[in-house]
This record gives C-alpha cells, sequence and structure tokens, in this order.
C-alpha cells in the first residue's frame, strides 16, 4: 500500500470518528490517537525514508496539510462543545429566582451612640482628641486637683498597675495632654473607654465609655456651657426636652453642676426608669478650676473654660429602652441585630 494511500485512509479513519455522536468522541483521545507523538500522522512522517528521493518533498507537503486539516477540525470541534456546554449552564440558571443576599455588617450599638454624639458637638465646633488608656497617677488625679490625701479619690475606685499607672478612670487625662501640647484656645471632645473598680450590676459596669469636653479661651462663661448642653441634648435625645441643673462637686471644676433631662419614658410623672422623680441625670460639668489650669501651665488670670462629661452607656440605655447594661457587653446578636 503505497504511503499516500494511508495518508488518505488516516484523514477517512479521523472523520469518520468525528462525525459520530459527539456525546460519544473523546476529543483528547483522538487527538492522542491521530496527532500525539506516537499517533497515525506521526507514524507517516517517520516513514518518509521509503519514499523516493524526488517524491518525498510533495509527500511532505501533502502529510503537513494532513496535520493542520486535522488539528484544525479538533480545534474547531472543541470550540463548539466549549460554547454548547457553557450555553447549557446559562439555561440552568433562572434569573427570576432571587439573589442570596450578603448580610452586611453594622456598628455596635455603643458605637453608633459615640459617633452620634461625635457628629454633634463636631457640628457644635469641637474636635477630637484621644489618649492613652493607661495614664499616670498625676494625669489622671493630681493635675485635676484630686490630691493624693483628697477625699474625691475614694469617689472613683481604681485599677493600679504594678508599674504605679493606673487605668483611666475618665477621659479628663486627655484634657491635661491636651493642654500641655498647645495654647488656648481650645475646643475638643474626648471619647473613650474609661475604668473603675465598681461591682457590674444592671445599670454600672467596670468598663465604661465617655465624651468629655473642654473649652478654654478668654472670657468664656457658664451660660455658654448650657447653651452648649442644652443644644446638645435636644439633638441627641429630642427636641422638647427640659433640662435641669443641679449645684455639685467636682474636684477639677468651681462651680460644678449635674445636669438631668425630662423622663422621656413618662414625661416627667414619675416611672420605674426614673425613681418616680420625673428627671435622669445624664452627666455633670462646670468652670474648669484655676487649679488645673495651674498644673498644665495656663494663667488662670488670662483664660477661663468649662468641662463636661457624659457617659455613652446611660444615654443609650435611656434612648434605645434598654433595661440592662450588661446586654451590651453580652454579644447576644439578637439583641446587637435590633440597631
Amino acid at each position: 500500500m503505497s504511503l499516500l494511500k494511508k495518508a488518505d485512509e488516516v484523514r477517512a479513519g479521523f472523520f469518520n470518528t468525528l462525525q459520530e455522536d459527539p456525546a460519544r468522541v473523546d476529543l483528547e483521545a483522538l487527538r492522542i490517537e491521530y496527532l500525539g507523538r506516537k499517533g497515525k500522522v506521526a507514524t507517516l512522517f517517520k516513514q518518509m525514508g521509503q519514499v523516493a528521493p524526488e517524491e518525498r518533498a510533495a509527500f511532505g507537503q501533502t502529510l503537513n496539510q494532513l496535520k493542520q486539516e486535522l488539528t484544525e477540525a479538533l480545534d474547531e470541534r472543541e470550540s463548539a462543545a466549549a460554547a454548547e456546554k457553557h450555553s447549557t449552564e446559562e439555561a440552568k440558571i433562572d434569573l427570576t429566582l432571587p439573589g442570596i443576599a450578603s448580610p452586611a455588617g453594622t456598628y455596635h450599638i455603643i458605637t453608633q451612640s459615640l459617633n452620634d454624639m461625635i457628629d454633634i458637638f463636631g457640628r457644635l465646633g469641637f474636635s477630637v482628641a484621644e489618649g492613652p488608656e493607661v495614664e499616670s497617677e498625676w494625669r489622671n488625679f493630681d493635675a485635676l486637683n484630686i490630691l493624693p490625701d483628697h477625699p474625691a479619690r475614694d469617689m472613683q475606685d481604681t485599677f493600679f498597675t504594678k508599674s504605679g499607672h493606673v487605668l483611666r478612670t475618665h477621659t479628663s487625662p486627655v484634657q491635661v495632654r491636651l493642654m500641655q501640647s498647645q495654647p488656648p484656645p481650645i475646643r475638643s471632645i474626648m471619647p473613650g473607654k474609661v475604668y473603675r473598680n465598681e461591682a457590674v450590676s444592671a445599670r454600672s459596669h467596670a468598663m465604661f465609655h465617655q465624651v468629655e469636653g473642654l473649652y478654654v479661651d478668654k472670657r468664656v462663661t457658664f451660660g455658654e456651657l448650657k447653651g452648649t448642653l442644652e443644644l446638645f441634648c435636644r439633638e441627641y435625645f429630642d427636641e422638647d426636652v427640659k433640662l435641669r441643673f443641679r449645684p455639685s462637686f467636682f474636684p477639677f471644676t468651681e462651680p460644678s453642676s449635674e445636669v438631668d433631662i425630662s423622663c422621656f419614658l413618662c414625661h416627667g410623672k414619675g416611672c420605674r426608669i426614673c425613681k418616680q422623680t420625673g428627671w435622669l441625670e445624664i452627666l455633670g460639668c462646670g468652670m474648669v478650676d484655676p487649679a488645673v489650669f495651674e498644673a498644665v501651665g495656663y494663667d488662670p488670670d488670662k483664660v477661663t473654660g468649662y468641662a463636661f462629661g457624659i457617659g455613652i452607656e446611660r444615654p443609650a440605655l435611656l434612648r434605645y429602652g434598654i433595661p440592662d447594661i450588661r446586654m451590651f457587653y453580652e454579644n447576644d446578636l439578637r439583641f446587637l441585630r435590633q440597631f
């Protein structure tokens, strides 16, 4: 049998197989059988030595055309099979079905409340300052007019470290750092975590959050303090909320005051939440004591200022009607997902 006739038989056998049911044809096996290194086309090339020298060029050209023809036919069939598979997979997708929603995360209720307060004070012209949670006794107490033998130290049960530092009991040390680092005017709030060695209950916790504020400039008045806090409470709680300023005592402010808001649950009539008084205590405030200015290097004869401090957890309890402060930290998703 001549080699040209063998080449024709190889071509015919290839296309006969290719024309069979596509589901039954293994294209990769067909490629190996005919175009592999030991395939039928390669075998024909190895038999070139049997061809007369004057006919080898023509026979080689015939084999190259055969190889190209088989390769193109296989590539075309593979492309068609891939397109058909893709079309079939797309046909299985029902575009009318609802999609699979990815659950969206959200901020913790404490972070939401903190951000709300920062936003309100930001619109009132306050910047944000932060500081470390482990502080020196001097910044946490002495610089704030709370000396070692001062009875006010008994008001705050403190966590002490072995190095003699403390876990800050308020964010007031950030006020001290701020005044030490820059001259007045200062108008800033200090949000963050604070720690006190207290029994954990429905109304108190050993770790909680505060936002303190400080405004220092020439001729700052208590009237400005009242106006600032009234605007904040109306924005955060309710436009119709009523405020009550009661005289109080804080070592770092003089005069000092505590601020109550009208109970928005009973509207001042008296209930369990407000202990039948119609009022809810939310913050403490006052004019910065001259002794604090002297400790940080300010001249109390040239500047005045006010300071205030408000917790995050208690206003959030009141705002959202949450009965127990511990719920903020139990990581119960049934509770957290409500916010």
